[in-house]
């Protein structure tokens, strides 16, 4: 069984180097061709958009099939580009959204700032506020990328921003600066869309010469370069141009030769509308009024249009928001899955140890709460000792209080009684022994005298001391 498993591992080891790295051959091969189809499909948008769209479609299956995001991811964007060119807006709108999302799942920052970069565009004309934020997010990326390409091609954009809110001077800056970016990759197509915008400045700004002169040479690249929507677009500002010189002859050339380069029908209404501002100054009103009317049929069904698509883009956002949003689950479900089981182990021991916290925690409280009852006990019991004590105290206090009251009284009565009981034989004491030291009184009857005050006086003392000791006598005698 062990030779069985050695010669398994045997035959891994050797065929697993030939195993990737025919697989690898055939990537690197694929990958090419899906970025020649897309090459193919973007240089192709100018002059035919429906191209662009069938060449990226394919490149997308390819991908597709090869599970490559980055191609997956490119070819949404390039089927956007396409649809945008043909004003299919709501289809552009729906594969940029589809291009973000694969980009941003595979963390690739510069995809992600050229779909930004798109889907500004799509809310050039009617949205500014809405293009400025997403240029500014491809604007942010590709400063820190430093992308010289992208950078320039987003300047481009912004000018086209404030071309729309009549800041034409602003624009002018923004458009000069693309065009020596723009010239220094060597990027004509682009170099030329920002010569013909600053034709449009200088139109609007009623610089005719200017503008004349700038949309001349870009009318005159785009037709060598054969970029078909630029040529359309810049034909009809030429027109108007000569419609406001009263150039009829001039204006009406660049009408019809305008006209066979127009590839949606936006521009084919702006040129529809273009003929009608001829014809009205020419003051051929019977045809302008043809024109008038047609336009005003084909706007009623636009704004029909309009509305439709616009309830069909919210649910197209609604649905590419809960496609972002499962992707994101589904990546997050994957990164955690591996966690679960761990986690839920950690968290069932974390758990059995906060039960037993809690357990030993309500026993030491019981604990505690049955020693605080026996102390309160014990302390009740001696409150109960404490007041009694207090008690006695008072008693023993009231008890040596009359005593003192008593003593008290008795000895005012006997400083009374000294006062007046004894210092009256003392004063004749003191009067006898005058008297006979005058030889005023017998001798004997001065002593017999004096034991009689003196025996008064013994008698005064004794009965004292006997009151003074007798707590049942109140008084003297």
């Amino acid at each position: 069984m062990k030779i069985f498993h050695l010669i398994l591992l045997f035959v891994f080891i050797l065929f697993t180097p030939l195993y990737v790295f025919g697989y690898q051959n055939v990537t690197a091969t694929d990958t090419v061709r899906v970025y020649k189809l897309l090459s193919d499909a973007y240089a192709n948008r100018m002059t035919d958009a429906l191209l662009t769209v069938s060449k990226a479609t394919e490149a997308l299956k390819l991908s597709t099939s090869l599970k490559y995001e980055a191609g997956i991811a490119e070819a949404y964007r390039t089927i956007g580009i396409g649809y945008s060119y043909q004003y299919k807006q709501t289809d552009a709108l729906t594969n940029y959204l589809n291009a973000l999302s694969r980009y941003q799942a595979i963390n690739n920052k510069l995809g992600e700032a050229r779909v930004y970069n798109n889907i500004g565009n799509l809310y050039r004309d009617n949205d500014y506020v809405s293009a400025s934020e997403n240029f500014a997010k491809a604007l942010l990326i590709a400063t820190k990328l430093n992308d010289t390409q992208l950078m320039a091609s987003i300047y481009l954009n912004e000018g086209n921003i404030d071309l729309r809110k009549k800041n034409f001077y602003g624009a002018l800056d923004k458009f000069e600066t693309s065009r020596k970016m723009f010239l220094q990759l060597k990027d004509e197509y682009n170099a030329i869309n920002c010569v013909q915008n600053m034709g449009v400045a200088y139109f609007n700004l009623n610089e005719y010469d200017k503008a004349k002169e700038f949309l001349l040479k870009a009318n005159a690249g785009a037709k060598r370069l054969e970029m078909n929507t630029s040529t359309a677009s810049i034909d009809l500002t030429l027109a108007d141009l000569f419609i406001a010189e009263n150039n009829f002859t001039e204006a009406e050339k660049y009408i019809h030769e305008g006209a066979l380069y127009a590839q949606n029908a936006k521009i084919m209404s702006d040129y529809e509308y273009t003929n009608y501002q001829l014809e009205y100054k020419r003051k051929n009103y019977q045809k302008a009024l043809f024109y008038l009317t047609d336009i005003y049929r084909k706007d009623s069904t636009d704004f029909k249009n309009y509305v439709s698509s616009q309830i069909q883009l919210m649910q197209v956002r609604y649905d590419q928001t809960l496609k972002i949003n499962d992707i994101q689950i589904k990546i997050e479900k994957q990164k955690n899955t591996k966690y679960l089981f761990w986690g839920s182990a950690v968290a069932a021991c974390l758990l059995m140890v906060v039960i037993v916290l809690l357990v030993a925690n309500v026993k030491r409280k019981a604990q505690t709460n049955l020693r605080l009852t026996e102390l309160n006990g014990e302390v009740s019991r001696q409150k109960d000792n404490l007041d009694r004590i207090n008690h006695h105290l008072e008693e023993i206090i009231d008890d040596r209080t009359k005593d003192l009251q008593i003593k008290n009284k008795k000895l005012s009565e006997y400083s009374s009684y000294l006062s007046h009981q004894i210092r009256g034989p003392i004063a004749t004491l003191k009067g006898l022994m005058n008297l006979e030291k005058e030889g005023l009184v017998d001798k004997t009857e001065c002593i017999n005298m004096m034991d009689k005050c003196v025996s008064e006086i013994d008698d005064k003392i004794i009965n004292m001391s006997d009151m003074l000791h007798d707590p049942n006598r109140t008084g003297f005698q």
